[in-house]
């Protein structure tokens, strides 16, 4: 079976075909830690996440390097107004970044590179650039402007063949720093000095941190090598951050390629409005967490086409979970089959994220698979659940054992696992007594406080509404 992926550079889908099928390289840009991060920055942590699972498949070895960036004046200002380390603050929100990515279901990547691991490779990477003429230093003289080095973007032919951006496009709006010691104002910035008070590391150029784009091409180089299969991110990364990359690296190897994929996920909008700072709007993955399983988000996000705009709201959140207990209602009475090992290829699902990650698709066939699995019996149905749980593992959903999903806490619960127990015990009881008013009153009692009793032969089981 083949892949075939949307490449961003080319605007079109194509079949994929890794520079060596026996190593494919996956990069995908990571936060900036410096706070808990939003579902925006969730989004492309799934999708990649699934991307890999699948890549796994059909590969024998699958190198995912998804990085830290714990040097960048976002965090060097959160760590003035909270009067901390750096250090501290940015390791601090790159494990929190960990926790709330593993509650989601994503796997840890191959290699988590942090930036200021990277030092020595990222000067050596400016100055080879500066030796072959596409970057210069600043020296004219003025305190301040000294130190700064910079990539000259009219030095590559086809700068901005990534976004489809004319220099004077670039230049109309766009986040570029206009600043004097500039030979063109579109020149982005790779090596910038430090003040006394500011982190720094020694260079040719003096004491100074590198540029933020300068980082990822610096930790590819190292980790996956000069030309990569794949490069991910969200859209927004397109300009400036990803058409810089390109810039540094086939630089700095001579015009080699950089990536001979680029993939790039939507936005996401918050009850039907675009996710900004100004809006107030930003919903953190954390907050989220207190309210949803994380099974919940993921399933959400995988219920839409990686590159289409997605609508996060309350009401999809809540549909998601209903779909989710669906689907783990299906495994709960089936509980005393025993699945039969699968192939996961051989399925719609497997075949629709072939398909540039038809995720929508993979989903809707999940819950045909688990209505499959409980209208079937015998040597069918242990195949049908064994598909169903292939698929799922492949999407990192259904993770859970039923019990254990039905039985977690949930936002507003008020009433412990423990105490459901308790007022079970004493709703037996009274059935067995014959005191159906007081096993009435106790079932009402959880029916009130979310709880839904489900009696069988077996005996008595529970999930929360």
């Amino acid at each position: 079976m083949s892949l075939t992926l949307y490449n961003t550079m080319t605007r079109s889908k194509q079949l994929f075909q890794p520079i060596d099928p026996a190593r494919v390289t996956l990069y995908v840009c990571g936060p900036t830690a410096y706070n808990r991060v939003h579902i925006g920055n969730a989004r492309p942590a799934v999708i990649f996440d699934t991307l890999y699972r699948l890549l796994n498949t059909l590969y024998p070895k699958v190198v995912y390097a998804r990085n830290i960036t714990d040097i960048d004046d976002k965090i060097m200002a959160t760590a003035a107004e909270l009067g901390e380390e750096i250090s501290s603050v940015s390791q601090r929100y790159a494990e929190a970044y960990f926790d709330d990515m593993a509650a989601l279901n994503n796997l840890a990547p191959t290699v988590v590179p942090y930036a200021t691991d990277h030092i020595p490779e990222m000067i050596d990477m400016v100055s080879r650039l500066v030796a072959k003429g596409h970057a210069y230093a600043v020296d004219n003289g003025v305190e301040g402007e000294q130190g700064h080095v910079l990539f000259a973007v009219q030095s590559m032919r086809d700068y901005g063949s990534l976004s489809r951006r004319s220099l004077d496009d670039m230049l109309a709006g766009a986040r570029v720093e206009v600043a004097a010691y500039k030979k063109y104002a579109g020149d982005f910035v790779l090596w910038k000095p430090s003040a006394d008070h500011e982190p720094g590391w020694d260079s040719p150029w003096g004491r100074g941190r590198p540029g933020w784009h300068l980082e990822c091409s610096a930790m590819i180089e190292k980790h996956l090598g000069d030309s990569i299969d794949i490069h991910g991110g969200g859209q927004d990364l397109i300009f400036p951050h990803h058409e810089n990359e390109i810039a540094q690296s086939c630089c700095a190897h001579d015009g080699k390629p950089f990536a001979n994929v680029w993939m790039h996920n939507g936005f996401i909008n918050i009850e039907g409005e675009k996710m900004s700072k100004s809006l107030g709007n930003f919903r953190m993955v954390n907050d989220l967490l207190q309210q949803y399983p994380g099974e919940v988000l993921r399933y959400v996000i995988l219920s839409a086409h990686y590159r289409s705009e997605q609508n996060f709201s309350k009401d999809l959140l809540d549909s998601a979970w209903r779909s989710l207990d669906t689907l783990y209602g299906f495994l709960r009475s089936q509980t005393a089959v025993v699945a039969a090992p699968c192939d996961v290829s051989d399925s719609e699902a497997y075949r629709a994220l072939l398909d540039d990650l038809n995720t929508p698709v993979a989903v809707s066939e999940l819950h045909k698979l688990a209505r499959q699995m409980h209208g079937a019996s015998g040597a069918e149905q242990a195949l049908a659940k064994g598909r169903l749980l292939a698929v799922a593992h492949l999407m990192g959903l259904l993770q859970q054992d039923p019990e254990a999903w039905f039985k977690g806490a949930r936002g507003g619960d008020t009433i412990s696992a423990e105490e459901i127990e308790e007022l079970i015990a004493k709703r037996n009881q009274a059935k067995a007594d014959r005191d159906f008013q007081t096993a009435d009153a106790v079932r009402n009692q959880l029916k009130e406080l979310g709880v839904t009793l489900e009696d069988s032969r077996e005996g008595t089981q529970w999930r929360r509404d």
